[in-house]
């Protein structure tokens, strides 16, 4: 069984969360358009389950399998496993929004503080 932990750039453990399956949510940097998806650690690697965009613009095509749901567009990714997800730090965004087993946080206050300046590394774990 996996864990998802986040980790600073040179890999020092910032935090385990609480289960092993996560959704990450930001607004686009120029669509101002929120974007979610929802990964799941399973043996040692982030699987992609789903994603979701409120709308669509530069850079934020859906695959044509995309379908419209609640005011979303969902698909499941194409994308294989992955073994960390390296999330930039931008101060033309808000901070990424992370939510485990049901507690949803910025990102950075997941590991205690921050101002959402730094960039973090999110990755399977061996649970706590």
């Amino acid at each position: 069984m996996s864990a998802v932990c986040l980790f600073t750039l040179a890999g020092a453990l910032l935090a385990s969360l609480p289960g092993d399956t996560i959704t990450l949510s930001w607004t686009h940097s120029i669509e101002k358009t929120e974007w979610r998806e929802v990964w799941r650690a399973e043996d040692g690697r982030l699987t992609p389950v789903e994603a979701r965009i409120k709308g669509f613009g530069a850079g934020m095509e859906p695959p044509p399998d995309a379908r419209l749901s609640g005011g979303w567009l969902v698909w499941r990714p194409a994308a294989p496993p992955s073994g960390r997800l390296v999330l930039a730090a931008s101060s033309f965004t808000p901070d990424h929004t992370l939510c485990v087993s049901g507690q949803c946080r910025a990102l950075h206050r997941w590991t205690g503080g921050g101002d959402g300046e730094e960039p973090l590394v999110i990755a399977a774990c061996a649970p706590p």
